[in-house]
C-alpha cells in the first residue's frame, strides 16, 4: 500500500462508539443540496404534470447511481492523504487533473444564473420586493460566508439548515396535495410514456450529478475523517443521497396531484408555486417558494464551492477552503451566475449550448476517473471496489455515456 492511503488512528469499532451519528451529518448532505436546484424542482413539477407517478421509477434509478458514485467518492476522500485531483495527476498525468478541474468549473459557472434566479425569485415572491434586488442581496450574503473564518464548518450547518427548510416546504405541499399511494406505488414499474424519453434523460442528468458525486471526497477530507470511520461514513452518505430523492420525489407527486388533473403544465418553479394559491391559498404558496429559496441559495452557495475548489486544485493551488486562491475563484463563479442572472434575465441559449458541450466530454471522464481510482488497490487499500458497486457503477458509467451521446445529437440538431 503506498504513502498516500490513510492508516486507521484507531479501530473501526472504538472510533464509532466515540462520535453520535449526527455528528457525521454533513458531507453528503452538502452534495444533496446542491444537487436540488430551481432547475431540479422544475423538472420534477414538469414530470408530475405531465405523465403523474409513471417516471418514478427513473428518479430511483438515477438516485441508486448517485449513491454508489458518492459513496465511492467517500472512501476515496479516507483512503487518500491526496485530494482527489492530486491522486488523478499523480495517476495520469497533469493534463487530466488540469481537464477535470477546469471542466468542473465550466460547468458549474455555467449553471449558476438558473440558481441566482431562483433565489432571486423565491425571496421575491415572499417579500414582494424586486427579484434583481433579491439576487444581488443573495449574492452578498454568500460572499459573506465565503469569507468567514470557518467556511466549512458555517456551509455545513447552512446546508443541513437549508435541506431541513426544503424538507418542511415540500412535506407540507405533499399533505395539501394528497397524492394517491397507489400510483406512487405504480410508479417503480419501469414505463416508458410516449413523449417521456427526454424527460427521462433530463432527470437522470439532474439527479444524477457526477461532479457533486466527485467534489464528496474534498468535503470528507474537509471534514477530516479517516478510514476508522469508514461505516458512519458511509451511512451519511446513503441518508444525504436518499434525502435528494426524497425531496425530488414529493415535488414529483405533488404536481401529479395538483397539475396532472387540471392540465397544467409548469415551465418554472415559481409556477408550481403560483399554481397551489387558488386551491390552497397564500400559505401554501409561500411554504412552496420558502422550499425553492433554500433550493436555489443551497445550489448557488454549493456550486460555486465546487467550481472553485476544484478548478483550484487542478491549476495546482489547493482544494482546502480556507486557501486565498480556492475562495477567490468561489467568487468568480457567484459574481459570474449574478450577472448573468440581472444583464439577461434567463441563462442565454449560448451558455446553455457551451455548458452541453462541456457536460459531453468532462461527465464520462470524471467518472472513469472515479471508478479507475476506486478500483486501483494502490491508492484504496481495503476500501477498493467490491464486484457489486463496479457492476452499479459501470451500469452507471454507460448511462452517463449515453447521456453524452444524446447531447452530442441535440447539438447537431
Amino acid at each position: 500500500m503506498n504513502s498516500d492511503v490513510r492508516e486507521a488512528a484507531v479501530p473501526v469499532e472504538n472510533t464509532e462508539r466515540r462520535k453520535s451519528f449526527l455528528s457525521y451529518l454533513g458531507p453528503a448532505f452538502i452534495t444533496s443540496a446542491l444537487v436540488i436546484g430551481p432547475g431540479s424542482l422544475t423538472l420534477n413539477s414538469k414530470i408530475g404534470a405531465l405523465f403523474g407517478t409513471r417516471l418514478i421509477w427513473a428518479l430511483a434509478l438515477a438516485v441508486i447511481f448517485m449513491m454508489v458514485y458518492t459513496e465511492m467518492s467517500t472512501r476515496i476522500g479516507l483512503a487518500s492523504k491526496a485530494s482527489f485531483i492530486e491522486v488523478i495527476r499523480n495517476k495520469w498525468g497533469r493534463p487530466a487533473a488540469l481537464l477535470i478541474g477546469i471542466g468542473a468549473f465550466l460547468v458549474t459557472a455555467s449553471f449558476q444564473a438558473g440558481n441566482a434566479l431562483g433565489s432571486g425569485l423565491a425571496a421575491a415572491s415572499i417579500t414582494g420586493m424586486s427579484t434583481n434586488f433579491w439576487i444581488m442581496a443573495v449574492t452578498v450574503i454568500g460572499v459573506g460566508f465565503l469569507f468567514t473564518k470557518q467556511f466549512y464548518k458555517l456551509l455545513e450547518k447552512l446546508m443541513l439548515g437549508l435541506i431541513l427548510l426544503m424538507l418542511i416546504s415540500f412535506a407540507c405541499t405533499v399533505v395539501l396535495t394528497r397524492p394517491s399511494f397507489k400510483d406512487l406505488a405504480a410508479g417503480f414499474i419501469p414505463i416508458i410514456p410516449e413523449g417521456s424519453l427526454p424527460l427521462i434523460i433530463a432527470l437522470t442528468a439532474t439527479s444524477f450529478s457526477i461532479v457533486g458525486a466527485c467534489y464528496q471526497s474534498y468535503l470528507v477530507q474537509e471534514k477530516n475523517w479517516v478510514i476508522g470511520q469508514l461505516k458512519n461514513s458511509q451511512r451519511e452518505t446513503y441518508l444525504g443521497i436518499f434525502i435528494l430523492g426524497l425531496l425530488s420525489l414529493m415535488l414529483m407527486l405533488s404536481a401529479a396531484a395538483i397539475l396532472k388533473p387540471k392540465g397544467l403544465i409548469v415551465n418554472s418553479a415559481s409556477e408550481m408555486g403560483a399554481a397551489l394559491e387558488p386551491l390552497y391559498g397564500n400559505w401554501a404558496t409561500f411554504m412552496f417558494m420558502l422550499g425553492l429559496f433554500g433550493a436555489s441559495f443551497s445550489s448557488l452557495m454549493g456550486n460555486a464551492t465546487i467550481g472553485g475548489s476544484i478548478l483550484s486544485d487542478g491549476l495546482g493551488y489547493g482544494s482546502r477552503l480556507t486557501s486565498k486562491s480556492v475562495r477567490a475563484l468561489i467568487l468568480l463563479v457567484m459574481i459570474f451566475g449574478s450577472a448573468v442572472g440581472i444583464f439577461f434575465g434567463s441563462a442565454p441559449i449560448a451558455l446553455i449550448i457551451f455548458a452541453q458541450a462541456i457536460t459531453i466530454v468532462i461527465v464520462p471522464f470524471i467518472a472513469i476517473a472515479i471508478l479507475s481510482v476506486a478500483n486501483d488497490e494502490k491508492i484504496m487499500g481495503p476500501l477498493k471496489n467490491t464486484l457489486l458497486k463496479n457492476v452499479i457503477g459501470f451500469a452507471g458509467l454507460i448511462v452517463l455515456i449515453l447521456l453524452a451521446i444524446n447531447n452530442v445529437v441535440s447539438l447537431f440538431k
